[in-house]
């Protein structure tokens, strides 16, 4: 029977924790009984000069006895740390659910009930005189908090069972005989548990499947690493890591595998990966040793089996290679394999696809999730691993090269280039097709979408090791940006200012000398990048002095060149992922800039309405260069609509709650925006980011007749004014005179530097 909502709110831990200290006083009893017994009665026993029955009978009596009470100990120790380990958990769920079904249900006005095994729904209870219409923020909200709430009884139940499982396997089945199965932790039985599940390899039902990801899910990610050291060790070493998940994947995504297998075998997929991550790091309390990581490069080449008489088997790295997609890995264990895996595609990039298995349909492999390929190609599953990691992605592409043999042992000297950056950009770099289906080649389409998955994931890559997040941690704050880091942008700035094709999209070859570059796939990372660097590209739209404030980076500067920046914006921004991305970090960061004109204090003789009209200026002059993008990728390379652009704009919250969260620095010290609280700003300045975009269009005919700016050029000039709006609102100084001539101000900028940035763009595109 599942455990239910009900039971985690209404049931009385402090009886478990009664439990636990009672458990505890035992064991110290035992402990010094079974002490007594063997320096005492078993001790004499030993020394004892015994003749006749008493040489067997009473001596052997007399071990065993002190045995049984050596076992009793360690029984009620097993017990004990089972439920000291169990007890403090359960409480900080029900806690959790507590607060998540009051509170947080409260706030949202939603009612929970538990619909048993396990699971809660969340209702908005209906209200007389109330239309009963709810806004999409809410219906998203109420599916968040159902959700979490039905992972922390997941959580509950899974903690709950194994404990129950680890007490019966201590007991044992016989009551007077002590000195069964024996834990340290409550995670050594349920590492025991995992692996019991593990031998079964694909024999295990679905809903042994199940348990196995719900035991792994929630313990893979612990800090000290210890229940993913455990089970990794237990599956028996490197080779048996891969057998076995080659074994369980091609097995979820085999033709014939229901959807409930597929599912399993994703989540399985996540969970051995994150588990990996942990148990690799050499820095948690519990980790793998060094070795791990050269016995996976030496088996990265070698074919790996786990059936007997098997024809078709796959290299290590292609079933590596599905792991490495998910979890934090540490450089000293991933980087080495990353260099290794991309050498070899270097040397041969046909050489793992040659291995893949011929006439198969559509199926995922070793990557069951589906996302971006089959898996067959490393290539891709390592740039998402570096993408997922970003201290390794940052010392990928930033430090030299290292040089790998092909049985992954260090080769010394160079590899035959100087960075991996200008390895992956250059043109005649071969991207692979990574995927089953047998119609490739025949499929134009499918082709093209399947060539964008490496430049997707180098993307990822570049993301993470610029930003110092995840590529996909939407929520996670800003990291100061280091001199690598900023270094880093700086190269791949004046690598795609200098060589526009690469990411270049012309979707149906309509503009003569224009082909799709190699590289557009990964133009989405490119304006995360460009938002994430927001007061570097500012600077650089009119050669703002390095030692001035008022457009201050965030960490070290990238000193972008402007003519670089202007022609990889221009590029960059004909992706409505990354022209949404462009527009809402550069509202924000003019936002505070414009506040910290208005309201941070200055010694400058200039006027007021001339320092904020410079404020928006380079912001605008951005807007400018989108607006231009935008029109290109419309009416010229017709690559996306209208509706795309302002469709992609709804999910770029995170770039202003992100810029907002830097805040403007000033001597070491963070000004947010004057007296106002960072939601309310958040929700006033992503209003105007959403008409500002919405706004920013032009029809074909005004695309012909050169007029395609004018409503972009409006945009900007209402969002350089809704910038000093929202600065004056914490002013009580400024007259509503001074107020008119800033907003005049800002407004005639903005429109002067949007058509700046437009007319910059246009050369650009001309040359």
């Amino acid at each position: 029977m599942a455990l239910t909502f009900t039971d985690l709110v209404e049931v009385d831990l402090d009886k478990l924790g009664t439990a636990v200290s009672d458990w505890k006083k035992t064991v110290d009893r035992l402990k010094t009984s079974a002490e007594n017994a063997h320096k005492g009665m078993q001790a004499k026993s030993d020394s004892a000069q015994w003749a006749g029955v008493n040489a067997t009978v009473t001596r052997e009596f007399i071990a065993k006895t002190a045995k049984e009470v050596s076992d009793l100990h360690a029984e009620a120790n097993s017990i004990y740390q089972v439920l000291a380990d169990g007890h403090p958990e359960l409480v900080s769920l029900q806690k959790q659910v507590k607060d998540a079904a009051g509170k947080d249900a409260s706030a949202l006005g939603v009612r929970v009930n538990d619909i048993g095994d396990g699971k809660v729904v969340c209702i908005f209870p209906h209200i007389r005189g109330d239309t009963d219409e709810r806004t999409q923020e809410q219906l998203d909200a109420k599916r968040e908090l159902e959700n979490r709430i039905n992972r922390i009884l997941s959580h509950a139940a899974e903690i709950d069972a194994s404990v129950a499982r680890a007490l019966r396997m201590s007991h044992g089945d016989d009551a007077h005989n002590a000195g069964h199965s024996t834990y340290e932790s409550l995670n050594d039985a349920q590492a025991e548990r995992a692996l019991e599940l593990a031998r079964k390899g694909d024999k295990m039902s679905d809903a042994e499947l199940q348990e196995f990801n719900r035991l792994m899910r929630f313990n893979s990610r612990e800090k000290d690493g210890e229940f993913a050291t455990e089970f990794y060790k237990g599956l028996g070493g490197p080779e048996k890591t891969l057998e076995f998940y080659a074994e369980m994947s091609i097995d979820g995504t085999d033709p014939d595998a229901s959807k409930v297998r597929l599912n399993a075998m994703k989540d399985l997929q996540q969970n051995m990966g994150f588990a990996l991550a942990n148990a690799t790091d050499p820095d948690t309390k519990s980790h793998l040793p060094a070795s791990w990581g050269d016995e996976f490069r030496r088996l990265g080449t070698q074919q790996i089996g786990w059936e007997k008489g098997q024809w078709n088997k796959p290299y290590g790295y292609q079933v590596l290679g599905g792991l490495l997609r998910y979890g934090n890995y540490d450089p000293r264990f991933l980087d080495p394999i990353a260099e290794h895996v991309t050498q070899l595609h270097k040397k041969d990039p046909y050489f793992f696809l040659n291995n893949k298995a011929m006439g198969q349909e559509d199926i995922y492999g070793f990557n069951p999730s589906g996302r971006m390929g089959s898996g067959n190609d490393p290539l891709n599953s390592v740039l998402e691993a570096l993408g997922h990691s970003p201290e390794a992605s940052e010392k990928f592409f930033t430090q030299s090269p290292t040089a790998y043999n092909e049985d992954g042992t260090k080769k010394g000297g160079s590899p035959g280039f100087t960075s991996y950056l200008d390895l992956f950009t250059d043109k005649d770099f071969d991207w692979t097709v990574d995927t089953n289906d047998t119609n490739i080649l025949a499929d134009e389409d499918k082709t093209k979408n399947a060539l964008t998955f490496g430049p997707e994931a180098l993307g990822h890559a570049l993301e993470s090791a610029t930003t110092g997040r995840p590529y996909d941690d939407d929520t996670g704050d800003a990291i100061k940006h280091s001199a690598a880091q900023a270094q880093l942008v700086n190269d791949i700035v004046n690598k795609f200012g200098e060589n526009p094709e690469l990411i270049r999209h012309n979707e149906n070859g309509d503009l003569d000398d224009a082909e799709s570059g190699p590289l557009y796939g990964l133009r989405g990372s490119l304006g995360d990048i460009t938002a994430e660097y927001m007061g570097d590209f500012q600077r650089a739209m009119y050669k703002e002095d390095p030692s001035s404030d008022l457009f201050p980076t965030f960490g070290e500067a990238a000193g972008l060149d402007p003519g670089h920046a202007a022609r990889f914006l221009g590029e960059v921004g004909q992706d409505p992922d990354a022209y949404s991305a462009i527009t809402s970090a550069q509202q924000a960061y003019t936002t505070e800039v414009v506040d910290h004109v208005i309201n941070g204090g200055s010694d400058s003789t200039a006027s007021l309405d001339g320092r904020v009209g410079n404020a928006v200026a380079p912001g605008s002059a951005i807007a400018g260069i989108m607006s231009d993008a935008r029109a290109n990728a419309i009416y010229e390379y017709h690559t996306a609509s209208d509706t795309e652009f302002n469709e992609a704009a709804a999910d770029k919250q995170k770039w202003v709650d992100r810029i907002l969260g830097m805040g403007i620095e000033k001597v070491g010290e963070r000004i947010p925006i004057a007296g106002a609280p960072l939601e309310w700003a958040s929700e006033d300045i992503q209003e105007s980011i959403m008409k500002s975009i919405e706004k920013d269009t032009a029809t074909e005919a005004e695309q012909e007749a050169g007029e395609k700016y004018t409503e972009g050029r409006s945009a900007a000039v209402d969002s350089a004014e809704a910038a000093v709006r929202n600065a004056l609102l914490n002013n009580q100084h400024i007259n509503s005179d001074t107020a008119d001539d800033l907003r005049r101000a800002a407004r005639t900028a903005a429109g002067i530097s949007h058509t700046d940035g437009a007319q910059w763009n246009s050369e650009s595109d001309s040359k």
